[in-house]
This record gives structure tokens, sequence and C-alpha cells, in this order.
């Protein structure tokens, strides 16, 4: 990695962990108050795509219902791990609906938002 991208990787665990510089993995959020006014996740995020997020949460019910019936809505991760790949076949049909009723589409922003999670996570 660059000295520009450590320094980068340096401000933000700093930004987001806590005193002593360890970043919470359960933070998203900056602790600093002028850091987290900074991420306009409502009217950068919420407010751009609420229709979108709205399918998405859908997606997740709908997934959980068919990898973990009768257990509350949650990601089980060892379900999930090939992101990347399972992205691309459903960019592949973007556009369509699949055999679930669920938009291809919306199930490539699912993968993208887990596979950016996972290297948010992964930075840590």
């Amino acid at each position: 990695m660059s000295r520009q991208g450590l320094a980068q990787q340096a401000r933000l665990k700093r930004a987001y962990g806590d005193q002593s510089g360890d970043p919470n993995p359960k933070q998203a959020l900056p602790v600093e108050a002028a850091a987290r006014k900074l991420v306009p996740v409502a009217s950068g995020f919420v407010d751009y795509f609420p229709r979108a997020m709205v399918a998405v949460a859908e997606l997740s019910r709908i997934g959980n219902d068919q990898h973990n019936p009768g257990k509350p809505l949650h990601w089980d991760r060892d379900k999930s791990g090939d992101e990347g790949d399972a992205l691309m076949r459903h960019f592949l049909e973007r556009g369509t609906v699949d055999t679930d009723g669920v938009r291809h589409s919306t199930k490539v922003a699912w993968r993208a938002m887990a596979l950016l999670q996972k290297e948010i996570e992964n930075e840590d």
C-alpha cells in the first residue's frame, strides 16, 4: 500500500476507533462528532435510493426465509461467501426477474453491499 494509502487508513482508524486508535467493528460512524457530521447517511444515501433500499431489505427477508427458515432475520455469512461471483451472475441477468420473483438487479445491489461490507471489515 502506498504511503498516502497508509496515512488514509490510519486517519480512518483514528476517526472510527476509540481513543487508543483501535477500530470498533460495530461502529459504523466515526466516533468524533466533527467527522460524524461529514457523513451524510440520510441526504447522501437514503434520500438517493429509498426504493432500492426497500427492495434490498425485502430481499434480505426473502433470503432469510429461504436459507434460515423459522429463524430471526440475520446474515448467515457461512452460507454467503462468493459475493463477487454471485454479483456477476445476477449482473448478467440485470433487467429481468429471477425465478423467486425478485429482480436480478436487487440481488446485484445486495451482493455489492455484502462485498463492500466485508472489504471494509477486513481493513480493520
